[in-house]
């Protein structure tokens, strides 16, 4: 069989070009990101994290009201004390620096002190409350150098206290006057030091004080007057 020859072919045989058929171009379409959906851990995150960060506020809130009971009374037992702390203060302080800035001058020597404590305790009428007590602790410093004053600071720091029923009435007096002075004696030193800082001077740290000692020294009279009287 004989093959007809197209065009093309013929074309080919006498060296002639071809014409191309013209290729359609299709231009690819950009494709529009699909929004994925959020995750449901991711969205449980934040959750966790705001559920952490909750607690601690549900605990402080917890135990605010606890704390606010325990303040709203302002008492303290004392443990092995027959005594029941109702209210601590100051009534009254005092700072006098006549001798400034001389004395505040490098290189001086240190000052002498002068210190002197006061006792005393008086009965309280509380409704409700039975051997209710105020005792006052007295602290004078008297700075001095050269027999010039350089500072002088003073401090009277009130304590409210009640005594147990089962305290004799002879044991009153001695526990007012050494016992609660000396669980007052920390917060007026205290006291003290941060006045004698605001003065310009170093802190003022006094030694610990043997009350017991004081209260033998200054009621040594009526002390001796009991014992004969016992005898």
């Amino acid at each position: 069989m004989l093959k007809r020859k197209t065009k093309d072919t013929k074309a080919k045989a006498q060296g002639k070009p071809t014409a191309k058929k013209p290729v359609k171009r299709t231009t690819a379409k950009a494709k529009t990101p699909e929004k994925k959906a959020p995750k449901k851990d991711k969205k449980a995150k934040p959750a966790k994290t705001a559920a952490k960060q909750d607690a601690p506020k549900k605990a402080e809130a917890e135990t605010q009201p606890q704390a606010a009971q325990q303040q709203a009374p302002q008492q303290q037992q004392i443990d092995n004390l027959p005594l029941i702390i109702h209210g601590q203060y100051v009534r009254d302080a005092s700072f006098e620096n006549p001798s400034a800035p001389q004395a505040l001058r490098a290189g001086q020597p240190a000052p002498k002190m002068n210190v002197n404590f006061g006792l005393d305790a008086r009965t309280l009428t509380e409704e409700g409350l039975e051997n209710m007590f105020e005792v006052m602790l007295s602290i004078s410093v008297e700075a001095t150098r050269d027999d010039k004053p350089v500072f002088i600071a003073e401090v009277q720091y009130g304590t409210t206290v009640s005594v147990g029923k089962g305290v004799a009435q002879e044991q009153i007096h001695p526990l007012l006057l050494i016992e609660v002075p000396r669980l007052a004696f920390p917060f007026a030193r205290q006291i003290l030091s941060e006045m004698a800082v605001q003065g310009g001077y170093p802190p003022l740290l006094l030694s610990p004080v043997n009350f017991q000692q004081l209260y033998v020294e200054r009621f040594k009279n009526d002390l001796a007057n009991k014992d004969k009287q016992q005898a």
